[in-house]
This record gives structure tokens, sequence and C-alpha cells, in this order.
């Protein structure tokens, strides 16, 4: 691949994120940086949802999956349907009626000040984990690709990542993300659709016989109903996918902001109804495009590495297609991890505004300041978790971090479930504790029974279990 090339495709996409950012970042004001001044239309917010519910991760391994797992992935998007509907009719509602812009802010309302506080940091925590580690692939990625070539070093790799991000983010914020997450889902989508074909006309196959290809392959059971003890078994999948959906969505400042910068709740709605529809068949087009990875690799005797999400990377990147498939496939993985680490850094910038520092007790005029500086900290703080784990410098340490970041969202299932389900209240200075013990308790826990995905719900019951102990009666 040619470096300079590849460098100037990478710039002409992001002029266009820099033009939509100067476009919708005209007005610098604090309601349209955190919630769009509430005028985003719902079926732009859809579509761009896409992109960063799949994020760079995504792109990468549920194609590498299917090796393993065929078409199981299925059970828990099915799920997702589920989660996703529950959120829309139970949790939309209640953010709506309390036209909050954080939404931890409910935990303050209904527990107590240690309650919102547990909230917002095990939020801080995950997202910042999260975003890392998925802004330190794509780093990677690019450093192999063009920056090693040059002799650039890593550190300098990863302050243009996230410089880019800071630039077309920090006027605009939610505005501006709605917008460059619809064309960073495009780009995604077609670099995706664009791969597919080239390989199967290289195969000599059309869509049909494409599809029928992959139904008599190995790869394409879709549901496991014969084992219970199977992590693949129908029952945990689907049930993981509904919790999941909710925790990840509903739960989770970063998804939830955009839903929240809609006109009104029923436009909300309608957008998480539509997203979670896509969703089911952009999942079902990830596993296909996975299964004609390994039907192509097996036809041309292509070495299938170790790693099963090198898969994709190896034949976009190394098995002689044209120049063009390796420059859609870097494209295509920027987009990915780009549109969820974009509205990652304004969700965390909202979320420490709002729920640690409080801001909104300052002056509107100084707000405004206080969140370009909180933008900028954010930015620095994503930079050095990513060259904490340069320096980790091992795969498996660095995949447990984000293991553990997501054992956090576990507290919030279970607090945001007592909220809303019983009305006892809580000793509010004992919810941290709680929080604390019960993602440390499911890990002991996994050191001597196999969990898969249902170690999240298992993770909110011990929590809800904990504030159990915690309730009285409000007099």
């Amino acid at each position: 691949m040619n470096p300079s090339l590849i460098i100037l495709c990478i710039s002409a996409y992001f002029l266009l994120l820099f033009i939509i950012s100067y476009i919708t970042g005209k007005n610098d004001s604090n309601e349209s940086f955190f919630l769009g001044n509430r005028n985003s239309p719902w079926f732009v917010i859809a579509y761009g949802m896409i992109g960063t519910t799949l994020s760079g991760i995504t792109f990468i391994s549920v194609p590498g999956w299917v090796a393993s797992s065929q078409f199981s992935y299925m059970q828990m998007v099915f799920g997702f349907f589920v989660g996703y509907f529950i959120i829309a009719r139970i949790l939309l509602p209640l953010y709506y009626k309390l036209e909050l812009t954080s939404i931890y802010t409910y935990l303050r309302d209904r527990f107590g000040y240690s309650s919102y506080k547990t909230g917002s940091v095990l939020f801080l925590f995950s997202r910042t984990i999260g975003a890392s580690f998925r802004l330190y692939l794509i780093a990677s990625v690019l450093q192999f690709a063009v920056f090693n070539s040059w002799n650039v070093p890593f550190a300098l790799t990863v302050a243009i990542t996230i410089s880019l991000i800071w630039i077309y983010t920090y006027r605009g914020g939610i505005k501006t993300i709605i917008w460059t997450d619809a064309l960073q889902t495009t780009f995604m989508l077609s670099t995706v659709f664009i791969i597919a074909f080239t390989l199967m006309k290289n195969m000599n196959l059309d869509a049909f016989s494409l599809i029928q290809e992959i139904r008599d392959s190995d790869y394409s059971k879709m549901f496991f109903f014969e084992d219970w003890k199977d992590k693949k078994y129908f029952f945990k999948q689907f049930f993981s996918g509904v919790f999941m959906a909710i925790v990840m969505t509903g739960l989770d400042q970063d998804q939830m902001q955009k839903n929240l910068s809609c006109r009104n709740l029923k436009d909300a709605q309608k957008n998480m109804f539509t997203f979670s529809s896509i969703l089911i068949v952009v999942d079902l087009l990830f596993l296909s495009v996975g299964a004609l990875l390994y039907i192509y690799s097996n036809k041309y005797g292509i070495i299938i590495p170790e790693d099963p999400d090198m898969l994709f990377p190896n034949i976009a990147l190394n098995s002689g297609l044209p120049y063009y498939v390796s420059i859609l496939f870097l494209i295509g993985i920027i987009a990915a991890a780009y549109s969820s680490a974009d509205s990652a850094l304004t969700s965390l910038t909202t979320s420490f505004c709002v729920d640690i520092i409080e801001f909104e007790k300052q002056d509107p005029e100084k707000q405004i300041k206080t969140r370009k500086y909180v933008h900028f900290l954010m930015s620095l703080v994503l930079f050095g978790v990513i060259l904490l784990f340069n320096a980790i410098n091992d795969d498996s340490v660095i995949k447990s971090l984000f293991t553990v970041a997501g054992y956090t969202y576990g507290p919030l299932l279970g607090m945001f479930a007592f909220g809303l389900f019983t009305k006892w209240e809580v000793n509010d200075k004992w919810v941290p504790l709680v929080a604390l013990l019960s993602p440390i308790l499911c890990y002991i826990l996994t050191l001597y029974i196999p969990f898969g995905f249902e170690l999240l719900i298992l993770n909110g019951l011990i929590t809800f279990v904990g504030l159990y102990f915690l309730k009285f009666k409000k007099s």
C-alpha cells in the first residue's frame, strides 16, 4: 500500500467531517453542545447510531466470530431488539419527563448524592476505558499501515488521532456528532458492501448464489437450543442481549444523549424503534461477510490467522486484492472507530461537567469556558490511557482492562432497576460500597464458574440485592 495515497484519502474524509463541524458548530452554546438544542431529526439519529453501536471493534471482530460461533450472535441481536423496546417504553419517558441533561441525575433525585456520584463515576470509568481501547486499536492500525514507514512515533499518531476528534467536536458537540455519525455510518456500510462485492466477483458469485453458499457452509447455524450449558444456548444469549441493550444504551450517557436531543419523546421513541430494526439487518450483514471471508480463504488457500479478529484485516490488506480494497478497509474501520469515539468524548465532557463539578451552578458565560476546558481535559485523559495501553504492550492485559470496564455496567443496571421497580429508599452513603463489591464478587465467581454475557445480569442482580439490604421505607 502507498502510505501517501492512504493519507490523502483519510485527509479527504476528515475534511468532510470538518465541513460538517463548521456548519453545525456555529451556535457555540451549552444547549447545542449537550443536547443539540433539542431539535435533532430522529431519522438522522437512528441512522447514525448504527455506526456508534457497531464501533471499530465490531467491524473487525463480528466477522471473525463466525468460525467459532457461527451465526449465534443473532440470538443476542434479537435480544437487543427487545431491550431497545424496553428503553423506548420505560426509560425514555422517564428521562423526558425529568428533562435530564445527564441521565445519572435521576439517581440523585431517587436515592441521594452518593448514588448520583457513584453512577456518574461508573460511567466515566467505563467509557474512558472503552473509548481508549477502541482508539488504541485504530491508532495501532494507522501506525502499522502508514506511520511506521515514516518513522513517526506512536505517541504522535495517538495525538493526531485524538486531536482530529477534538477539532470537529469542541464547538458543536452532540449537534455535530449526530450528522458526522450519519456520514461515518455511510462510509462504514459502503466499505463492507464494496469489499463483499469484490470478493463475490472474484469467486464468480451473485447475491443468490452467495446466500446458498453460506447456507450450505458450516457457518450459518443461528439458533442453539440443544445444550443449556453451552455459551451459545439461545436463552442465555437472548436475555443477555436484552440486558446488554438496556445497560449499554439505556443507562449509558453516550447513547442516551443523542436520544435526548430529539424534538420530543415521540421522536425519540421512533428513533429507537427504527434504529433497532435496522441493526438486525446490519448485524446479519456483518456475519454474512464473516462467512464470506472464511469461504474465500478456504477456496484460495489463504492462511487464517490464529486471532480471528485479524481475519478481515488480513484479507483486506495482505491478500493481493486491489489497492482500493485496502484503502476502503482503513477508511471503514476509521469511520467505525471514530463514530463511537467522538460521541464518547462528548458524553464524557457532559457527565464530568454536569455530574462531577456541577457546573450548572456557574453563570452561563463561565459555563461555556468550563465546558471547553473539560473537553480538552477529557482528550488528554484519553491520550494518557492509550499511551498506557501501549506501554503495557500485552493484548491479554489490555483486553482484561476492557472487560473490567464492562463489569461496571452491572451496578448501574442494579441501581436503576431498584429505583424504577421499588418504592424503597436506601441508605445512600453505603451505595458506593455495594457498587464496588458487586463486580468484585462477579469476578471471583468467574474463577470457578464459566460465565458468558449473562454475567451482566448476575452483576446487576447482586447490586439489586445489596440495595435491598440498605432499604428503608420512606416516612
